[in-house]
């Protein structure tokens, strides 16, 4: 008889038993694949992240653009057109020196009437709130004294209760009744009629109290400069 090796015997199974278990096969992933397959994932949501926010920044910033134009004139009543004035070595002045970046300066809003005779200024001015920075727009007339108008740019105040620093008609319209400055937060129904006074939001003490501290701190800062002369029109 002819020996036969291992391989070639046929192994048949009976009816009714159990095929002879087999052990997976474990397969060795490589931990360079593995990172590579990730580093390139990564690189091509960092490219498209990059190609999104290169064609919607132009359009982003031109929806803000908008949105403070029309703030300005909102918070300047009266105002026919309007300056941008920047702040360039303690100066006012219309233009920015050559290569400068816009950012980088303050500025400061000056609106004239038809005849070409300022109606008061407007200032941007950013603070913390409750709950995250509060961004507001203010018009005031720095040789009265009083305040022209206020609204909230951006806010994330505690819906219900924070946002209604600019949902609450009532507290809004107060800053458009010409308070003198500096403005005095005080709590609702407890005022004594001073003509500073600015009944807060109950329930929203804090933020209500922070838009009055942003106006003060803006004033504060702009008003020495302002009393010194506000720029004339630059239109004819």
């Amino acid at each position: 008889m002819n020996d036969k090796s291992s391989a070639d015997t046929l192994v048949v199974t009976p009816p009714g038993a159990e095929p002879a278990s087999q052990e997976p096969v474990e397969k060795n992933v490589s931990t360079f694949r593995l990172v590579a397959t990730l580093a390139v994932a990564g690189i091509l949501a960092g490219m498209l992240i990059a190609m999104v926010n290169e064609h919607t920044k132009p359009i982003i910033d031109a929806y803000r653009a908008e949105q403070l134009r029309i703030a300005v004139y909102e918070v300047l009543p009266g105002a026919a057109r309007y300056t941008t004035f920047y702040l360039v070595d303690g100066e006012l002045n219309p233009t920015l020196p050559d290569g400068a970046k816009e950012v980088e300066y303050k500025r400061v809003y000056v609106g004239f009437n038809e005849e070409g005779g300022p109606v008061g200024v407007a200032v941007s001015r950013g603070e913390s709130g409750f709950q995250d920075v509060v961004m507001i727009i203010l018009g005031f007339d720095p040789v009265g004294g009083k305040l022209t108008g206020m609204k909230v740019l951006e806010s994330k105040e505690t819906p219900g209760l924070g946002d209604k620093i600019f949902k609450d008609k009532a507290f809004v319209d107060q800053f458009f009744a010409g308070p003198e400055l500096p403005l005095v937060s005080v709590k609702a129904g407890s005022g004594k009629g001073e003509p500073n006074e600015i009944d807060s939001i109950t329930g929203a003490t804090i933020s209500s109290k922070t838009v009055t501290r942003i106006i003060n701190n803006a004033v504060e800062e702009w008003m020495p400069l302002l009393q010194q002369g506000i720029p004339e029109d630059e239109q004819p």
